[in-house]
């Protein structure tokens, strides 16, 4: 029986039956066989060695693709998993998933891997790659699979699950070989361990089974792989340059914030100068969140569970709230996650015209969600986070128009923050669960695209990906060292118009539903600082920065002329400070640099008689004598000026 396969520049090549995605792959070219990894047949990943049963569309997945990256790097989790158990006998494996530009397995063995442990683990793996071992997949039933991993704990009880999602007994599961290793897998893997060219073990790290701190605690080893050695050079260099702009580090010496234990975990305390930092971010969103059009509101932590009854919340997102508490009168309240019930709250205060929308909600509002310990990190994965929150309420009418302008809000506001290279995604309905009106979600749908496509931000579809509420975009950033970051959202909702019955009159004097627009366009207060201060290594433009001048006096008797100068740079609006301190006049110049501030201005015996000051910008070597005071105030002013 011949088989149709359509290639991927469109046209349809007829195959043998039996034909392989690595025979599909070599009748293209000998380049492409080489670097293939997997194919995808009708958007379905698959092994290059498995046989083609029917006619389908068919994709080459190459190893300097994401998605072939992917695939190596979980063919290298699978190889560690063999070394691991063939230098531990007796340790239990549970899974090991690629991630992010790697990998990752969790073991349960008698002591934590040390360094010297990760180095003959990682001589252990070289053995096997450079051995060639096949990567060879069968479906066995789940009764089989118990037998095959019958000394494996954590693999039977991922076995069982799959045997309650079916309802029954006696399911199937996939499994993948390798000699006489064997793993629990979906697949695709590369063929054979030889394609793995580049990988190398990074560190290790506790991890509780399944990320629930009351499941038994395991050593989870990280790794990456690439496609060459030269790929993976370039990734350690970014790794650890990205050390160096860490934001837990930065944070600690810059003396912007701290995660004291006393607070529990997820939870920051911010000092002086991240509070100072903080402040000139927040001051920013209110002004951008005015010049569009937004008007404030606020709203307490708490609210009556009932509340988050009405929302869904309770229905879709209980595993992400704290547990409620019981108070007056029986009733249980619960600490909010989300700012938007309530202004859904403010929206239904009042009867509503189509003369007032469309209305434009912003609060930078605190919210508190239970996020396991196992994922928190920093500022960037917290428990108790500040929304900088706004829901539009709009007609159907107005709401491609509102979209383009909600997309223009983000990528300025990004733009000011000083990151230039957009991408994003568009999350379209999903193929079940969905609420609202299908001609809606298309006019939402396209209003989003045609926003995206006239703004000139490259995006990809994320097919079925939406809310069960309406679709949405997702803004990433490229920062200064090429990492991706996920930022702002853009969501379209047509649940809590209906949930809370949300009117509004027509011109005809009818009733009709308002459409609501979520959107974040820090994502979080608290993430976005994190990225920033890893964006730019602490060295905040002078418009950010907690601290933007610093006045060194020379002696103690220059003091109070420094302290006059500082009180005019202050007047003028600068933030400054005055090292007083008993130090050295290099000393007190190094201390500025360390701390990032972007101006100082020394000041001496020749500058108090002629009311001048010496002043050094952040970067420059050399420090300008004498300038005029105010002079120096003009130019600082201008220099440090906020978009807005």
């Amino acid at each position: 029986m011949a088989i149709n396969i359509t290639l991927p520049d469109g046209s349809v090549r007829e195959y043998p039956d039996g034909v392989t995605g690595t025979d599909v792959a070599e009748s293209i070219g000998s380049r492409l066989a080489k670097a293939a990894v997997a194919v995808k047949l009708d958007g379905e990943s698959r092994d290059l060695s498995r046989p083609i049963e029917s006619d389908a569309a068919i994709e080459i997945i190459t190893e300097n693709t994401e998605a072939g990256r992917h695939i190596m790097r979980h063919s290298a989790a699978h190889v560690m998993a063999q070394a691991v158990l063939d230098l531990y006998p007796g340790a239990k494996f549970a899974i090991g998933p690629p991630i992010e530009d790697g990998f990752y397995y969790d073991f349960q063995v008698e002591e934590p891997f040390t360094p010297d442990d990760l180095d003959r683990i990682e001589e252990r793996m070289a053995e096997i790659i450079s051995s060639n071992q096949s990567f060879e997949r069968d479906v066995v039933s789940s009764s089989d699979a118990e037998g095959i991993f019958s000394d494996q704990p954590f693999k039977l009880e991922i076995i069982r699950g799959v045997d309650e999602s079916e309802g029954v007994g006696g399911s199937e599961v996939s499994i993948y070989r390798n000699v006489d290793f064997v793993d629990l897998c979906r697949g695709p893997h590369v063929p054979s361990t030889a394609r793995l060219k580049a990988v190398k073990l990074l560190r290790s790290a506790g991890a509780y089974w399944r990320g629930d701190e009351n499941n038994p605690q395991l050593q989870r080893i990280y790794g990456t792989a690439w496609e060459s050695k030269k790929e993976l050079d370039a990734y350690l260099n970014r790794r650890e340059e990205a050390a160096k702009r860490d934001h837990r580090k930065l944070g600690r010496e810059l003396d912007l914030y701290s995660f004291p234990q006393e607070l529990g975990s997820g939870l920051a305390v911010w000092h002086p100068n991240g509070g100072m930092l903080r402040k000139v971010v927040e001051d920013y969103s209110r002004q951008i969140h005015e010049d569009y059009g937004f008007v404030f509101v606020n709203s307490p932590h708490v609210a009556k569970a009932d509340l988050w009854q009405t929302s869904g919340h309770l229905d879709f997102y209980a595993d992400n709230m704290y547990p409620g508490m019981d108070l007056d009168e029986g009733q249980q309240y619960r600490v909010k996650p989300m700012n938007c019930p309530f202004h859904v709250l403010v929206y239904k205060s009042n009867a509503r015209s189509y003369r007032e929308l469309p209305l434009r909600f912003s609060e930078l509002g605190a919210v508190y969600r239970y996020e396991r310990s196992g994922v928190l990190h920093g500022l960037l994965r917290v428990r108790g986070l500040t929304m900088d929150d706004s829901h539009t309420f709009c007609t159907r009418d107005q709401l491609p128009e509102e979209l383009a302008q909600h997309l223009e809000f983000v990528l300025t506001l990004l733009g000011e923050f000083g990151f230039e290279d957009f991408e994003a995604d568009l999350s379209t309905r999903p193929e079940d669960k969905w609420v609202g009106d299908l001609e809606l979600w298309e006019v939402a749908t396209e209003s989003l695209r045609s926003a995206l496509v006239a703004a000139n931000v490259p995006f990809q579809v994320a097919e079925g990906e939406g809310a069960f509420y309406g679709p949405k975009i997702d803004v990433h950033i490229k920062d200064a060292i090429g990492r991706r970051w996920q930022m702002s959202t853009v969501q379209v909702d047509f649940s809590l118009p209906d949930r809370f019955e949300l009117e509004f009159t027509t011109p005809g004097n009818d009733r009709e539903r308002p459409v609501m627009i979520h959107s974040a366009k820090f994502g979080s207060v608290e993430r976005f600082i994190g990225v920033l201060v890893e964006h730019y290594a602490g060295a905040f433009p002078g418009w950010l920065s907690p601290v933007q001048l610093t006045i060194v006096p020379v002696a103690d008797r220059h003091n109070e002329y420094a302290n006059e100068v500082a009180a005019v740079f202050r007047a003028a609006g600068l933030r400054v400070e005055v090292d007083e301190t008993d130090e050295t006049v290099g000393e007190k110049i190094r201390r500025a640099i360390t701390q990032k501030h972007p101006a100082i201005a020394v000041v001496g015996d020749k500058d108090v008689a002629a009311n001048s000051v010496g002043v050094r910008m952040r970067g420059d070597d050399a420090e300008r004598r004498g300038l005029p005071l105010g002079d120096a105030v003009a130019e600082l002013t201008a220099a440090f000026a906020a978009p807005r």
